[in-house]
């Protein structure tokens, strides 16, 4: 399906709401479900946020979601349905990187603030700009002139 034969989260969240839906087709492939749902004379396929159709690995968490939107009759068509699909676009590999980089970042960002904070918090004077210049000049000096010897 095309992403304009497609609607998003937010979309069918709002349609739900207004009592557009008039039904919804749970659709089995390979490697999971997908859902269809109607309105006026219109069939759309639940896709994510600009991007594919939506595919959930397990009935379960598609039940409850379609539940959670106050989606509770629906049909369902298992019969292109394979458990064990070995599809690639139903794995994440890339998911574990991303998630131990964003780990990372956090944790960055949690020791630079504390960093951050405990210089604030410091009660020992500043030193100005000029006089650290100053300082690191005599030290390259003594280091320059230790190298020579």
């Amino acid at each position: 399906m095309s992403t304009t034969e497609t609607i998003d989260h937010q979309m069918l969240m709002r349609m739900v709401e207004a009592g557009a839906v008039r039904g919804a087709t749970v659709i089995g492939q390979p490697g999971g479900w997908g859902v269809v749902v109607q309105y006026g004379t219109t069939e759309r396929a639940i896709a994510v946020k600009r991007g594919p159709v939506r595919v959930w690995r397990r009935f379960e968490t598609l039940a409850n979601y379609l539940k959670d939107i106050g989606l509770y009759h629906y049909q369902v068509d298992a019969i292109n349905y394979v458990p064990e699909a070995k599809d690639a676009t139903t794995k994440r590999p890339d998911a574990a990187n991303r998630m131990r980089r964003a780990h990372a970042a956090a944790a960055y960002d949690e020791w630079l603030q504390g960093k951050v904070e405990s210089s604030r918090n410091d009660p020992r004077p500043s030193i100005s700009n000029d006089d650290m210049k100053a300082e690191f000049a005599k030290r390259r000096a003594a280091l320059l002139a230790k190298a020579m010897q």
